[in-house]
């Protein structure tokens, strides 16, 4: 496909491809309900393949990964004493241990 323009959205940088053959193709029904198909791609997509390619070559990593990362989130929680985080994500809980008290249940 033949790069045409690169847009804004959300903060990321979105490159769009597409092609003038489909019209004479015969697969243009299959592919897209359009005159054309148009590919968006974020510019730095081909970094999330190779990190899925690497995943997928050893998904052993990803479990090796979690238990890694779990165990300093665990003694965080076990030195707060009895409390534990009522939120999700890293920067949510960041806001729930800044807090000067903690929520109770």
């Amino acid at each position: 496909m033949t790069y045409r323009l690169s847009a804004e959205e959300h903060g990321k940088t979105i490159r769009r491809y597409w092609t003038t053959a489909c019209p004479k193709c015969p697969l243009q029904s299959r592919c897209t309900t359009g005159p054309i198909r148009r590919i968006p791609r974020w510019q730095h997509e081909q970094l999330l393949e190779a990190v899925q390619e690497r995943l997928n070559a050893n998904p052993e990593a990803m479990r090796v990964r979690r238990e890694t990362v779990e165990h300093p989130f665990s003694t965080m929680k076990a030195r707060m004493g009895p409390t534990h985080f009522l939120t999700k994500t890293l920067p949510k809980v960041a806001t729930e241990m800044a807090s000067p008290c903690s929520p109770t249940i």
